[in-house]
């Protein structure tokens, strides 16, 4: 049988055990569907709960901001593994695990300025499962490795490359790009960055097809502004 929507939220469901919170990684290439798939579990989970029982904190918040990617020569590639600050994404998957009954602020990622935001997004000790999502969750490469066991599992989205590229350029164009700037930027940086992620994805605990993923004209889970499937 199809892996459906409603096998994933069963998974999802089953992931915290023994009283404590668990932590659930949704990765995949740029334009894979990440997002989609990580917001519209959170939105499924939190039907008729309060408090909410599951939260969203994405990997984007851990974008090192653009005056430190021009100081270190970085922002015309802006998004590879080397712009993002691993180690602290691991702290903070770390203490989101423990839960020690605080409210923990994640940083959040504002996609029309394109610039990280401190502490935008509040994860209640009510919380069971933290779904997080990205490209690199499973890349073992220098601090990227601290990442994957901070995860009871990760999921790797899956989707047509033809398919995958187009929403990336309308990505790109939606936030600003013309034409010819966004189809290069996909090509090239995003393209590159693919490439890496597609190397990970025998080291996910479960490959997502296309069809697993809910319809995109649900609303989103959270209005954060993190990135997009």
């Amino acid at each position: 049988m199809p892996l459906t929507f409603d096998d994933l939220l069963i998974r999802a469901r089953s992931l915290p055990r023994d009283g404590r919170r668990a932590v659930l990684g949704v990765a995949g290439s740029p334009g894979a569907g990440k997002t989609t798939l990580a917001e519209h579990l959170v939105r499924a989970l939190n039907a008729g709960e309060d408090p909410p029982w599951a939260a969203l904190v994405p990997m984007d918040g851990f974008h090192l901001a653009d005056a430190e990617l021009d100081r270190l020569g970085r922002r015309d590639r802006k998004g590879a593994p080397d712009t993002f600050d691993p180690a602290g994404y691991a702290a903070l998957l770390r203490r989101l695990r423990e839960n020690t009954g605080e409210v923990v602020y994640a940083p959040g990622f504002e996609r029309v300025l394109e610039q990280p935001i401190a502490g935008a997004i509040p994860v209640a000790p009510s919380a069971r499962l933290v779904v997080t999502e990205g490209n690199y969750l499973l890349l073992r490469e220098g601090s990227w490795g601290r990442v994957r066991p901070c995860l009871d599992e990760v999921w790797f989205c899956e989707v047509a490359e033809d398919e995958r590229i187009r929403r990336l350029v309308a990505r790109h164009e939606e936030f600003g790009k013309d034409r010819e700037a966004a189809v290069a930027w996909v090509m090239g940086t995003d393209q590159r960055n693919a490439d890496l992620v597609a190397t990970t994805r025998g080291r996910a605990d479960l490959v997502v097809p296309p069809g697993a993923l809910p319809a995109p004209s649900a609303p989103p889970a959270s209005p954060s502004g993190q990135d997009r499937p």
